[in-house]
């Protein structure tokens, strides 16, 4: 158990940052650290008088935004348990999980409730809006009374000595998270506040930040890696999180990333391999530039450039940039390699709230996850880590309590030693750094017994500038790679089918010379409509297969 604890670090930052700015919604309406702890102070005076006990389940369902954050840390302050649900989940989905988590109470966005049935929600006693605080459903009179009564209270003065000061014990339940995973709908986890505290800790050691840098929260809060390290870890370290609170476009990414300039960025693949291959990698094809890499000193000069101009698209202030949640494109990384360029690649899972393993910029190794955090142990099952892939087990103070309410789904995922077995298939090398393979569900097994990890396949088909995504998947023909082609490419050069048909052709045929030859792809299909994904924006292979 860890002797730092989440709730003293929310009280210090507050306390320590009063009339610094908070939280803003992007273009919108700020909060400093003292308006927000004005609003939990009222928010843990309402609780009791809704009928709320320290233990009971909270839920939270909206767009990233202020009040959201500001909802949260005053459930799990006050000795509540959160369950953040994410707003793409269906309204029956949304449903079963406000029930099978036992909430009492929700706090909403009005056009995520609108869309619920209250009477299919009986545990529910009462709801408050997350645009104005205002009761969007109460169980009786009185507590529509209380709840509009607690927004008077919100324009009166706040001395600094009113704020709370109540420790949660490390041991109590702080969350419980249910992920839309792609093999299905999820279970829900549930993270104790010692879980959220290691990841709390871990990210004060080696994510550094200060009082007053910028961060911007565009991956949603509802899932564990935004969360932890867009909103919990900055909020308690004094920083200014803006909320985008829309779709994140790479086109309003770039525009807000050059108005907030943040000091650390959380991205997935899709955004950096977006821009490399429309901005970088035309210049890098160019013939002159081709030979100009060729020439010693030419070449640290073009890299330069790239560094330079990758640099200034996110905002110029950044100190890393770190992504996850999907294989990031070799050639991609050997080019940012090569220019310096501040991005490493980490790996985490809600059931670890959610880090595992991550390097800094300066000593990650190519297409390596990093190393364990200090709070985990993590080995290969596998006879030879190093060479010989095997499933990756975790143990230690980040690994989950367990499935809420699942007893027989806890016991298949963490056995008697305490270990987690993630379902990730990966190596270690003899410095501890690891290299993922892929997910065990997803590996295909080769005609001639050979393992098959078509995450790696498809990172390289990602990269030809005509492809937005793909699947790669086992037919009877053999590998198919299902793409579905960059759209706005195909409508600016205003493409024929036949055109697209020949080009994949010509990059299957390039693909297959750089690959094993069981891992040959037989066929490209092109695809209509984009992969149907999770709301973390994984694609659901089950749908596929």
């Amino acid at each position: 158990m860890l002797k730092e604890n989440y709730t003293q670090f929310v009280w210090n930052s507050i306390s320590e940052n009063w009339d610094h700015t908070a939280f803003t919604n992007y273009e919108s309406v700020s909060y400093t650290y003292s308006e927000v702890g004005k609003i939990i102070y009222y928010l843990q005076k309402l609780f009791p008088r809704l009928g709320l006990k320290k233990g009971d389940k909270i839920a939270l369902i909206g767009k990233n935004c202020a009040e959201w954050a500001i909802a949260y840390q005053a459930i799990v302050t006050y000795g509540a348990v959160v369950v953040p649900i994410l707003p793409n989940f269906t309204p029956n989905d949304v449903q079963h999980i406000i029930n099978h988590s036992d909430s009492v109470m929700l706090f909403a966005n009005k056009p995520n409730y609108d869309v619920l049935d209250q009477d299919n929600m009986p545990k529910i006693k009462s709801v408050i809006s997350l645009d104005d605080f205002s009761p969007l459903y109460t169980h009786n009179k009185h507590q529509a009374e209380h709840i509009n009564k607690f927004k008077t209270l919100l324009s009166k003065p706040f001395p600094k000595e009113k704020l709370p000061k109540l420790i949660i014990p490390n041991t109590d339940l702080f969350a419980i998270i249910y992920t839309s995973g792609t093999t299905g709908f999820s279970k829900g986890v549930m993270l104790t506040h010692n879980n959220i505290t290691g990841n709390m800790v871990y990210s004060r050691t080696y994510m550094p930040l200060i009082p007053g840098d910028h961060i911007l929260s565009f991956l949603p809060l509802a899932h564990a890696y935004g969360c932890a390290i867009e909103f919990l870890y900055p909020f308690t370290s004094g920083c200014h999180v803006t909320f985008l609170g829309k779709m994140p476009t790479p086109q309003l990414l770039l525009k807000a990333f050059a108005e907030i300039r943040p000091r650390l960025i959380l991205s997935v693949p899709l955004i950096i391999e977006k821009i490399f291959k429309k901005q970088i990698k035309p210049v890098l094809e160019q013939t002159k530039v081709k030979f100009l890499m060729k020439i010693p000193f030419m070449d640290s000069i073009i890299l330069g450039k790239i560094k330079t101009k990758l640099t200034e698209s996110f905002g110029g202030n950044f100190h890393e940039i770190v992504i996850g949640g999907a294989a990031l494109n070799e050639e991609l990384q050997e080019v940012l390699r090569k220019a310096g360029f501040a991005f490493t690649i980490g790996y985490g899972m809600t059931e670890c709230g959610p880090l595992i393993s991550y390097a800094s910029w300066r000593e990650a190794r190519f297409n390596s996850a990093g190393r364990s955090v200090d709070q985990l142990e993590m080995r290969i099952d596998s006879p030879d880590p190093e060479h010989t892939v095997g499933e990756i087990l975790v143990r230690g103070e980040n690994v989950m309590k367990g499935y809420y309410k699942n007893e027989k789904a806890t016991r298949e995922i963490l056995d008697r030693d305490g270990w987690l077995h993630t379902g990730d298939l990966g190596t270690m090398d003899s410095d501890g750094f690891l290299y993922i393979k892929g997910r065990s569900k997803s590996m295909i097994l080769g005609a001639s017994g050979q393992n098959i990890y078509p995450e790696e396949i498809e990172a390289r088909i990602n990269a030809f500038p005509l492809v937005q995504e793909s699947i790669v998947v086992d037919r009877k023909e053999g590998l198919v790679a299902l793409i579905y082609p960059d759209m706005e490419m195909v409508d600016a050069k205003k493409m024929k089918e036949q055109s697209i048909e020949a080009i994949m052709e010509t990059y299957r045929k390039h693909l297959n010379r750089e690959i094993p030859n069981y891992m040959q792809i037989a066929r490209f299909q092109i695809v209509s409509t984009e992969f149907e994904k999770t709301p973390k924006r994984s694609i659901k292979r089950f749908l596929y297969s």
